[in-house]
This record gives structure tokens, C-alpha cells and sequence, in this order.
């Protein structure tokens, strides 16, 4: 038996057999055959070449008993002679076709997993906000390879796998009756033998092998956490580096002691094959060595047989578990069709209404607001920890808020901390689409506008910039991709960090690093503001945008702000006394309602919550 045919029984019997007890729901393969249909004349090709390759494989052994008996035996020099390069020939056009065959299976199989990736990819980009704040990242990027890679397996190693074994072993079976029937019946009734130790070894190797990738898994995560920057600067402070290295050192220690004993079932499980089918050859040997010798069969016929049963045991052990290949596929597409059948909380408007030009109002009508459950935004298998959630018990965080932020004037949001501020602002960006009511943009409803338009009337400033890692100028182009050297230049002026970004020995091509950490909060915040600049919306949220500056960094960007509020319509959550006083209207927001709207001047003269806000929070600003 060769080492190909070994090791894809192994491949075969080391799956994993609790997915042959998995339902797939009712249309799977309907829906998979739609991404094979692209493929379809590949395919096709594909399984020709199997079938070829399969019959030039019993062709050798039958050439083998032709050169012995025609030729060998009766002294055919010639016979010898043209059938050994008939026999090269085979080989030569053997190998021929199975690179054609790999050229093929490869072309559907990395075919199959662009159209998967890309498609999941473009799916998850759509979801809510929501999705993000629950699915775990590791899963996600799992079903972008693990998952997708074992779906693209059923075009190619179960679907060659499966076929090309089916059709090996009835030519060989074929072959092996008409040559010798007692023989093969003698070589099929030891195939038990050969499958008990393949069994008993492939389960011991999914358990070991599971048990490892668990471990794996662990230490993966610990790593990731722990080698981030926040994580490590969070181990500097308050870890225990002993600590922190007798815990990696033991998941490893135990990953080695497992690898050590897959390596030795491993080796026990090749070596039980090879034993195995070494004993049916000697079988075969024996018996049909009788055989000849008695003169029921030919000494050609007996090494044909030989070669023949080299090439049966393997496709027939993996024949055996073709549930489990099968499954094992299907199971893989039915998770990646689980993130594809997520529908988007937040989805595309069928119709798109285009935004009037010039400033744009915000306006609240009514609108009322609860957080989604997980059910509605997440799947279980996306989460680190899926539970039964409490969120329906939590009740809506707006209640009938109404409000107009007229085009180009400023509005501040204040109230205590969970009053619901942050979620006005993501519902008029779209973050999240309210449960009643509406917000209109322009007198459009955000939920007939496209994405784009929406996205492009709209900039946002949170709280906590985030930065990619990469340069400072592919920062601020993210906002902006085809804005000028210029442009940028004159946005990180607006911004107040222009003399940071001349100080750095390479200016806008500097890279921020992971999150941006290699600049200071303040640096990241004004970097965010020169995005912002750079966009140019006509409709600006910030949410405490200054947050993280010194008085110094928020005289020179709230001067810059200023400028660039100019003629803008505005919806801030303020934690600044500046920007207060700078409003046209406040808006005070406690728990989930707007219970006083007026200036500055008015809210205070009216006292109340505001009143007491201003005493506590801003008085000493």
C-alpha cells in the first residue's frame, strides 16, 4: 500500500464521527449545489480525470500479468520489450493526469473559498453595530477559515475523495474477480481486520487531537491578550509576571505531553495499516502461490492481484466512513450559512431617498428605543459564553424623546452618566434603528436614506478615538480617500497637531501603531478631529470630543471648532462648560426622556436637574 493510500485512510478515519449524528436543516444541498454551479464545467473535468486515472491504475497490474505470462514465460523478447514501455507509457500519462486533476481540484477548491470569504466578509460588514459589541472575533475569523476551508473540502477532497474512491474500487474489485475470485473473496473477508484497528485508532486520535486544539486555544488567547497593548500595560501594572509564565508553561507543558502521545497513536495507527495490509499480502501470497502452483491461475495473474489488492484496502477503509466525510463537509457550510443567514438589524433601504442639499435638521419624533436582545443581533456559536440573556426584562432606554436640532445650529446633550445620550447619537447615525417613532435628516427618514449618502452627510468624533495600525495619513484618508497631501495637511492644521506631526522623523507616513497607542489620548483625539476636518460632513456628533485634551489641546481645538461648526448642524454630548454655554439648545436627557430643553441661561434661571448638573459638573470647569 503506498503512503498516499495511507495516509488519506488516515485522513478518512481520524475525523471526527460525532458529526455523522448532525442534522443539516432541509435545503443544504440545494444551496451548495448553487456555489458549485459556477464550477460545474470544472467539475465535471475533474471527475473525467478521476475516472481515467482510476482505470489507468488497474491498466499497470493487468500489463504486469501480460509480461510475465506472454512475454516472460514463453521467452517474447519483443512482447517484453513493448509492453514495458506500454507499462511507462501508463505511468507517464498516470502522472500526466493527476497533475491535471490537482490543477482542477485546486482551481474549485481556492475558487470556492474566495467566493465564501468574500461573501462573508461583505455580510458581516453589514450587520449592526450590535452584532460587533457581542460576537466573540476569534469565532468570526474562524468561519472565514476554518469553516469556509471545510466547506471548500466537500468540491474537492470528499467530492474527489468520495467519487474517485467509489470508482477506484469497483474497477479494482472488477478486475480482481475476473482475474481471481477466491482470491479476492479471501483478501475481502480480512477487511474487518483491517478496520477495527483504524477505527479503535482514529477515535483515540479525535480525542487527543481535540483535547490539543482546546489547549491550543487557550494559549492562543492568553498570548492575544496579554500581548496587546492594553493587555500588556494592564500585566505591567497589576500582573505577576512568575504568574503569568508558570500559567503559559503549564498549557504548554500539557500541549507537549499531548503531542507526544499523538505522535505515538499516530505511529500506531500506521503501523497497524501497513501490518494489516503486509498480512493480506502474505494472504494473497500463500494462496494464490498454491494457486499457481496447482495451475488454476498464472504467475502473471498472481503479481496483478498483488498490485491490485495495494490499491483496494485504502479506498475501501475511507469508503467506510464516508458518512463522517460528508458530514463533515455539510456541517462546515451549514456554520458558514449561519453567519450568512444573519439578517442585518440595520439594512439597506429598497428605494433610497436622496438628502436635500445645504445644511440638514435633525429631527426626533417620538422616538422610543430598546436595546436588542442577543437572538435578534448575535448567534450563540459567535459568543465566548452564550447564556440566556436579561435584556428583554431591561426595558426601553428612550421614551418618547422628540426634539429638532435646527440646520446649522449647535445642540448639547447633558445628563448623568446611562441617561441615554449615547444612544440619541446612534440613532441618528444609524448605529441602531429605533423601535418607535422616527428621526429624519433633512426631513428624510435615516431609514429611507442609503448608506453612503447617510454616511457622507454625517461625522462622528467619539470618546475614544481608534486609529488602525497603520500610518497617520491612511488614518485620515480613511474618512477621505482621494483628499490631497494638501488637504490632509490643512485638516491636521484645523486640528492642532500639526507641530506634533512635524516633529516625527516621518511625518504622515508614521506609523500609530496597535490602536494608536504609540500617540497619547490627547494626539489620537485631535487626529480624529483632523479626520473629521478632512470629511468635512454637513452634519456633525461628538461625543465629549475633547474629553481627553488638556486645557491647552482644548483652547486650541475648541478655536478650531469653532471654525469647523461654522454653518454645520451639530448634535454634541457635552461634559464641557465651553461648550454649553456655546449652545443654541440644551438638552437634558434623564433616564431615557428629555425632561428640559432651553439655553444656557434659561435652564439655569428654571433650576432643577440641570441646575444641579451644572453645580456638581461644571461649576468648577
Amino acid at each position: 500500500m503506498s503512503m498516499s493510500t495511507v495516509w488519506q485512510t488516515y485522513q478518512s478515519m481520524t475525523r471526527d464521527r460525532s458529526v455523522a449524528g448532525q442534522r443539516v436543516s432541509r435545503g443544504t444541498v440545494r444551496r451548495i449545489l448553487g456555489y458549485a454551479r459556477p464550477y460545474r464545467v470544472i467539475i465535471a473535468i475533474f471527475l473525467g480525470t478521476l475516472v481515467v486515472t482510476s482505470l489507468l491504475s488497474v491498466a499497470q497490474p493487468l500489463l504486469f500479468k501480460r509480461i510475465v505470462d506472454d512475454g516472460i514465460s514463453v521467452g517474447n523478447t519483443s512482447l517484453v520489450t513493448w509492453t514495458a514501455l506500454a507499462i511507462a507509457g501508463l505511468a507517464i500519462a498516470d502522472a500526466a493526469f493527476g497533475i491535471v486533476s490537482r490543477w482542477y481540484s485546486a482551481r474549485i477548491g481556492e475558487g470556492l473559498i474566495f467566493d465564501l470569504r468574500t461573501q462573508v466578509y461583505d455580510h458581516v460588514q453589514h450587520q449592526s453595530i450590535a452584532f460587533f459589541t457581542r460576537a466573540q472575533t476569534g469565532a468570526l475569523i474562524s468561519r472565514l477559515n476554518s469553516d469556509v476551508i471545510g466547506a471548500q473540502q466537500a468540491f474537492t477532497s470528499t467530492l474527489g475523495g468520495v467519487l474517485g474512491n467509489l470508482i477506484s474500487v469497483s474497477v479494482v474489485l472488477v478486475a480482481m474477480f475476473a482475474l481471481s475470485w477466491q482470491i479476492t473473496l479471501a483478501s475481502l473477508i480480512l477487511v474487518p481486520l483491517f478496520l477495527l484497528p483504524a477505527r479503535y485508532m482514529g477515535r483515540r486520535l479525535q480525542s487527543l487531537t481535540r483535547e490539543q486544539m482546546g489547549l491550543n486555544a487557550e494559549m492562543s488567547s492568553q498570548m492575544t491578550e496579554r500581548f496587546n497593548v492594553s493587555g500588556a500595560l494592564l500585566v505591567k501594572l497589576f500582573g505577576r509576571p512568575e504568574d503569568e509564565s508558570s500559567l503559559f508553561a503549564g498549557r504548554a507543558r500539557r500541549v507537549r505531553d499531548i503531542g507526544i502521545r499523538i505522535a505515538m497513536a499516530n505511529r500506531w495507527f500506521f503501523t497497524a495499516l501497513t501490518l494489516v495490509a503486509a498480512l493480506a499480502t502474505a494472504v494473497t501470497y500463500g494462496l494464490g502461490g498454491n494457486l499457481v502452483i496447482d495451475g488454476a491461475i498464472t504467475l502473471g495473474t498472481l503479481l496483478a492481484l498483488v498490485a491490485l489488492l495495494a490499491q483496494l484496502y485504502g479506498p475501501l477503509t475511507a469508503l467506510s466512513n464516508v458518512r463522517v466525510d460528508v458530514m463533515t463537509a455539510l456541517v462546515s457550510f451549514e456554520r458558514v450559512f449561519e453567519v450568512l443567514d444573519l439578517d442585518p438589524l440595520v439594512r439597506e433601504p429598497a428605494k433610497p431617498r436622496a438628502l436635500p442639499s445645504g445644511a440638514l435638521d435633525v429631527e426626533f419624533d417620538a422616538v422610543s428605543f430598546t436595546y436588542p436582545t442577543a437572538a435578534e443581533v448575535s448567534l450563540a456559536s459567535l459568543e465566548s459564553v452564550a447564556r440566556e440573556e436579561s435584556v428583554d426584562s431591561s426595558g426601553p432606554v428612550l421614551h418618547d424623546v422628540s426634539f429638532t436640532v435646527a440646520a446649522g445650529s449647535l445642540t448639547a446633550l447633558v445628563g448623568p452618566s446611562g441617561a441615554g445620550k449615547s444612544t440619541i447619537t446612534s440613532l441618528v447615525t444609524r448605529l441602531y434603528d429605533p423601535n418607535d417613532g422616527t428621526v429624519r435628516l433633512g426631513g428624510v427618514d435615516v431609514r429611507e436614506v442609503a448608506r453612503d449618502d447617510l454616511r457622507s452627510a454625517i461625522g462622528v468624533v467619539s470618546q475614544e478615538a481608534h486609529l488602525f495600525h497603520d500610518t497617520i495619513g491612511a488614518n485620515l484618508r480613511y474618512a477621505q480617500p482621494e483628499a490631497s497631501t494638501d488637504e490632509v495637511m490643512q485638516a491636521c492644521e484645523d486640528a492642532q497637531i500639526m507641530n506634533l506631526i512635524n516633529q516625527l522623523p516621518d511625518g504622515l507616513n508614521t506609523v500609530v501603531g496597535d490602536r494608536g497607542y504609540r500617540l497619547s489620548g490627547g494626539e489620537k483625539q485631535r487626529l480624529a478631529l483632523a479626520r473629521l476636518f478632512l470629511k468635512a460632513p454637513r452634519v456633525v456628533v461628538l461625543d465629549e470630543a475633547t474629553a481627553h485634551l488638556d486645557s491647552e489641546s482644548e483652547r486650541l481645538v475648541q478655536r478650531a471648532l469653532d471654525s469647523a461648526l461654522e454653518g454645520r448642524t451639530s448634535l454634541v454630548i457635552a461634559h464641557r462648560l465651553s461648550t454649553i454655554r456655546r449652545a443654541d439648545q440644551i438638552l437634558v436627557v434623564d433616564q431615557g426622556r428629555i425632561v428640559q430643553r432651553g439655553t444656557h441661561s434659561e435652564l439655569l434661571a428654571a433650576g432643577g436637574i440641570y441646575e444641579t448638573l451644572y453645580r456638581t459638573q461644571f461649576s468648577d470647569t
